[in-house]
């Protein structure tokens, strides 16, 4: 997949945005991200098979000139239960294939 290139800030943040690209269909992957709200947070681990990736372009912020492109990484995971879910990628998310 062609991403844009983004400057990692740790080097975990480097491996899970190198492994990001290499991701295919089929791969199974422990995604462990950082939830944030007001002033707790904490960990939460989703394990599943790869669907696909992608990069969207989305409308999140507010007041944002009309052509300023916003997009995320996303990886839409299909977990053992056979649900499906998206894991949206950021400077905290860590990737690892099992």
């Amino acid at each position: 997949m062609n991403t844009v290139p983004a400057y990692p800030l740790t080097q975990a943040e480097a491996v899970s945005r190198d492994l990001f690209t290499k991701l295919m269909p089929g791969d199974r992957i422990e995604a462990t991200h950082e939830v944030k709200v007001g002033l707790q947070r904490w960990t939460a681990k989703t394990i599943g098979t790869v669907v696909h990736c992608e990069r969207r372009r989305h409308g999140l912020h507010f007041r944002r000139q009309h052509d300023d492109k916003v997009f995320s990484d996303l990886i839409l995971l299909r977990r053992d239960s056979g649900e499906l879910t998206t894991v949206t990628m950021d400077e905290y998310t860590v990737l690892r294939r099992i």
